[in-house]
């Protein structure tokens, strides 16, 4: 995260986690396609070797100021490919709102980042589930913080699919640990506002 004094705005960073074909993309794009053009950036992709990034800022209103400064956020999913541990690393880098820690640095970089992981409903991905929430915690751990107390939210997609768990087996399944958890259709922008808000709202606690 950064601070331009000039504009007076701090940058925040929130990753969207979670199994490949999960909904993470579908989720920034409709974002993205719902966000007035003044208050976001273009979408970006980041190709990597056998998925890909995409990543945008927008600066969002409504939520106050963090000590005079205007919150603008830059959103990304991660590599979804369980053998792209490297990418995944690498979106992951310098979460680390669980401490609150402090970093100064010629540019004057603020670290504090939430997490959003979506979870794929259907009965068949569960196992794809845990297993990302697993890589997540691995990563987390190596790059040096505390998982459980990152600002963290989870996304149940494809809530519409015949085929999808119960909320109370995910719940169960995925030990989300108190995290706030959300029902989704993001094909159909359902949940995927309120996802979002949640995350804003916990990372700008954290600030």
């Amino acid at each position: 995260m950064f601070i331009n004094w000039k504009l007076r705005e701090i940058t925040l960073k929130i990753v969207y986690y979670g199994p490949a074909l999960s909904g993470k993309t579908t989720n920034l794009e409709y974002i993205h396609a719902k966000t007035n053009p003044a208050m976001r950036g273009e979408l970006v992709s980041l190709k990597t070797r056998e998925d890909r990034t995409i990543c945008f800022n927008f600066l969002q209103v409504g939520l106050g100021q963090i000590c005079g400064l205007n919150p603008k956020f830059n959103l990304y999913t991660a590599p979804g490919q369980m053998c792209d541990i490297s990418g995944r690393k690498l979106v992951l880098q310098n979460v680390d709102a669980w401490r609150a820690r402090l970093r100064v640095v010629p540019n004057d970089a603020i670290e504090s980042r939430g997490i959003v992981f979506v979870a794929d409903s259907q009965a068949s991905r569960l196992q794809e589930n845990l297993d990302s929430l697993t890589d997540l915690e691995q990563n987390l751990g190596e790059l040096g913080g505390a998982p459980a107390a990152v600002p963290f939210v989870v996304q149940l997609n494809k809530r519409d699919l015949p085929d999808a768990l119960t909320v109370e087996r995910l719940r169960r399944e995925l030990n989300c640990n108190g995290a706030p958890l959300f029902e989704a259709v993001a094909t159909q922008g359902v949940g995927v506002f309120d996802t979002l808000k949640a995350v804003i709202n916990m990372v700008i606690t954290k600030v």
